[in-house]
């Protein structure tokens, strides 16, 4: 959909003909009671559901979560998830075009806040004529976002997930994200962002490979990689001659499929609003941003996750009002453990729905 009015940004001007994609599952009630909003990760789209199809290059990100019976049961709730502003699955982007219509916006995009993002899909649940959302969830970079629904509009969610995420980005944090936009900006086929009307094979797919590492590396567990990889070489090459370690072809394994559908503008763009991530910019401190949310509120982390380490999370437990306690999700995959340990998220999500 196409928002009806151009967004105001944050740090100032605004975003005129701002389109964003979403995808729902399941019967909006006629009061629009029964709406669960679920926020993607940073490279996560619209597509939380279902096998891969024409538009949806990769399976449903947490598939085993929604459908019939399942913790997000689509014979009882309405699920929208909509594709991030920023993004590059539909929604507007870097690679959209201009509102000239003559070129892609590229390196010139504007910077844009995860306030901004969600002022944007509060203009699509007023479209979808949701004024009160039943649950909102997501992990991650999703859960900034949910976070910010929360605070922002405290009046529009019942109840709220919180998954591996944090109140404001860590310097640990910053600097592993500079890292990977400075593999992206430093590939000659970048060319300052306006790369689109590059020849195949030319742009900064080689930037991006690299950023994706980084990213992946930090995304699991050191216990996790020594246990499935070790020491042992990929097949029968010989690293001594040229040849890989096992790891070193699974994480070019994992930048190959990320280059294959993801832009390199947009993840610089949402890499950026995770550094400026700070709920308590402007309102006081997190302690005072945190105590606006009125929903029913589960706050979890994974034990394993070096990312987003669990002192993250017990900060939100403890300063959001009716987070009783900090939930941890047990396992060894590190901070991708919020997409992959699905009985234990799924029990979260069922506990909550039943408030």
């Amino acid at each position: 959909m196409t928002l009806e009015r151009p967004l105001p940004l944050e740090t100032g001007g605004t975003l005129p003909g701002v389109r964003l994609a979403y995808e729902t599952w399941g019967t909006p009630a006629p009061d629009g009671s029964n709406a669960v909003l679920v926020l993607h990760a940073l490279t996560g789209d619209s597509h939380a559901a279902g096998p891969a199809e024409p538009g949806h290059p990769t399976p449903g990100w947490w598939d085993g979560l929604i459908g019939p019976g399942r913790p997000l049961d689509t014979d009882r709730y309405f699920v929208v998830v909509p594709n991030v502003l920023g993004g590059c699955q539909g929604s507007t982007g870097p690679a959209s075009l201009r509102p000239d219509g003559r070129r892609p916006w590229g390196g010139s995009f504007p910077y844009i806040t995860q306030r901004d993002q969600v002022a944007a899909e509060v203009q699509l649940a007023d479209a979808l004529g949701i004024d009160r959302w039943a649950l909102v969830v997501g992990g991650s970079m999703g859960g900034m976002r949910a976070l910010e629904w929360a605070v922002s509009q405290p009046d529009r969610v019942a109840a709220l997930l919180l998954l591996a995420t944090t109140g404001a980005a860590s310097a640990e944090q910053i600097a592993w994200a500079n890292a990977q936009i400075q593999a992206i900006r430093s590939d000659p086929g970048f060319r300052g962002g306006d790369y689109y009307d590059a020849a195949p094979g030319q742009g900064p797919h080689t930037g991006l490979g690299i950023a994706r590492k980084i990213a992946h590396v930090t995304y699991r567990s050191e216990p996790e990689l020594r246990v499935r990889f070790g020491r042992r070489p990929q097949g029968d090459e010989d690293p001594f001659r040229g040849g890989r370690f096992a790891v070193e072809s699974y994480l070019d394994h994992h930048a190959d499929k990320l280059v294959r559908r993801f832009d390199a503008n947009s993840y610089i763009v949402l890499t950026e609003t995770m550094n400026g991530h700070d709920v308590g910019r402007g309102r006081g401190g997190m302690a005072a941003a945190l105590r606006r949310v009125t929903a029913r509120t589960l706050v979890a982390g994974v034990d394993s996750d070096r990312l987003y380490p669990l002192y993250q999370q017990q900060e939100l437990a403890a300063g959001i009002p009716g987070a009783d306690r900090l939930r941890v999700i047990e396992s060894p995959a590190g901070h991708d453990g919020f997409l992959i340990e699905i009985e234990q998220v799924g029990a979260l999500i069922e506990e909550l729905l039943k408030g």
